[in-house]
């Protein structure tokens, strides 16, 4: 028996603007968010004046200080409401990271399940792309709005994502970051560059065939190769070792989704047909350390633990499920999770992806879950009884969650996270050194680089003491000689001074 108080997904809704499009706007981020919440709400057969509760994933704007080129509402979850036309009893704004979608789900459902409101949104967007667009043909607009109301506000939660000591020595942005943890695993199985290379692209080349079916995807783009993702070339450049263009999240987007939800009861008293109805069967997440203070920067303890739980609650093994949605800004992100953890093969016939990742189909920002959400709802609506996981990231590495749905029965089993942390804080990390001296090795690396150009490379290294540090170098002979010779264990000598670390290769 299924308690009448059970939170269950009854409405999903997507929308994608493109720049290409014959009837383009240029949304705000707020319309196009409204968009998907209309298209939720039309999905499930609900009017607006029913949802009680709102929940909102962070937009970037919102995730960093200052208003941004044409300014933002100062609520957005309240920006939504205005254009459906509702005053929710509550709002909120969740902390960034791509695990939101998660977390505002979970929320919401606690919500409903206590009593506190009888329908809920969760939604997100981004207009990246329309803002470079105009910004750059020299047009502005005046996205900024002053609303009424109170929101809970939880905070950017950028804490631990990227630390000023990553970005002292050039960890400034997320393919970088992402570069090292993948070079970390190349070293782990002892994989040339070339051979590594090939194996991203074999890992990315089906996700592009699905993009390109996918209605809702930011571009319409053809099918790509493995040899096409792999090969380095003027529309597919370095952008940091070893990632090409082509490997690398697209967040030049315009897009937006959202997810209805209701409780059994309330569903039927509106009438929703149970055919709509998705019941939520396993949910957890976790976080990591900074990458200096991982002890493996290729593995990622926090989604195993994250998976697991998920998994145990369904009562569900990797072989039990039908459809997949592993967060895909990067290889690593789909290696160190479905391959690395769940032991899944990259070529798994059922696929990693169900709307064509995050390179291909886009990266709106912390929200890219929330439509690997809806269009899984989506396909077991058409398979009952069928189970799908969606593997959520957030940061580099930093934060994991996982979510099982079905159109199977089951009561809210709550959202695991407090205990996983404790489990991953019990995980021993090496020692660290701010100010490294000395002989080491380089644990892993990256060059990045700038329009196409070697211009800085970076390592995690290690000291024959064991200490880990970060340290970088931009001289030209030593970006020769990564670019030359595999840097992988290689012998370093590394000194501080100006108030960062700098190495050179021993010997040079």
């Amino acid at each position: 028996m299924i308690p009448d108080n059970t939170p269950i997904i009854v409405g999903v809704g997507q929308f994608v603007e493109r720049l290409d499009d014959p009837d383009y706007l240029g949304l705000a981020p707020a319309d196009i968010a409204a968009r998907a919440c209309e298209a939720a709400l039309a999905d499930a057969g609900v009017a607006a004046d029913a949802i009680d509760l709102l929940g909102a994933v962070r937009t970037f704007e919102d995730s960093r200080a200052g208003p941004g080129p044409f300014g933002k509402p100062d609520k957005f979850p309240l920006a939504i409401a205005r254009r459906l036309g509702i005053a929710p009893k509550a709002a909120m704004l969740e902390k960034a990271g791509g695990q939101s979608p998660l977390t505002v789900i979970a929320e919401l459902a606690e919500r409903l399940l206590s009593g506190e409101g009888r329908a809920a949104l969760a939604f997100g967007s981004e207009a990246i792309s329309t803002v470079r667009h105009l910004s750059a043909q020299g047009e502005t607009r005046d996205w900024a709005e002053t609303l009424e109301g109170e929101i809970e506000d939880h905070g950017p939660g950028l804490e631990g994502l990227l630390t000023p000591y990553d970005v002292k020595h050039g960890l400034v942005a997320a393919p970088y970051a992402y570069a090292m943890l993948e070079n970390a695993r190349r070293a782990r199985l002892g994989m040339s560059r070339d051979a590594y290379a090939r194996a991203m692209g074999e890992l990315f080349a089906p996700f592009t065939e699905v993009a390109a079916a996918n209605p809702y995807s930011s571009a319409k783009a053809a099918p790509m190769t493995a040899g096409e993702i792999a090969a380095v070339g003027e529309r597919n450049r370095m952008i940091a070792d070893p990632y090409r263009l082509k490997m690398v999240s697209r967040d030049q987007v315009n897009q937006g989704a959202a997810v209805l939800l209701t409780t059994v009861d309330a569903a039927r008293e509106m009438g929703i047909a149970e055919d709509k109805w998705l019941y939520l069967h396993g949910a957890a997440w976790a976080s990591e350390p900074p990458i200096v203070e991982r002890s493996d920067p290729a593995a990622y303890p926090a989604a195993r633990l994250a998976l697991e739980a998920a998994l145990a609650s369904a009562g569900k093994s990797a072989d039990d499920f039908a459809l997949f949605d592993f967060y895909s800004c990067f290889p690593i992100a789909v290696f160190s999770t479905a391959v690395d953890i769940l032991g899944l093969a990259p070529d798994d016939p059922r696929g990693l992806t169900v709307t064509g990742g995050l390179p291909y189909f886009g990266g709106p920002g912390n929200n890219y879950s929330m439509h690997a959400i809806a269009t899984m709802a989506e396909r077991l609506r058409a398979s009952p009884g069928d189970c799908g996981l969606v593997g959520l990231n957030g940061g580099m590495q930093t934060k994991y969650g996982a979510l099982v749905l079905s159109t199977a029965p089951r009561d809210w089993p709550g959202l695991a996270h407090d205990d996983l942390q404790r489990q991953r804080a019990r995980i021993a990390g090496p020692p660290t050194a701010e100010r490294a001296e000395g002989d080491g090795r380089v644990v892993t690396y990256t060059v990045i680089y700038n329009k196409g150009a070697p211009a800085r490379a970076v390592i995690v290294g290690e000291l024959a003491t064991g200490e880990r540090f970060i340290a970088n170098e931009a001289d030209a002979a030593t970006l020769d000689a990564m670019l030359g010779d595999d840097p992988l264990g290689r012998r370093v000598r590394v000194v501080h001074e100006d108030g960062a670390n700098r190495f050179v290769f021993a010997g040079g």
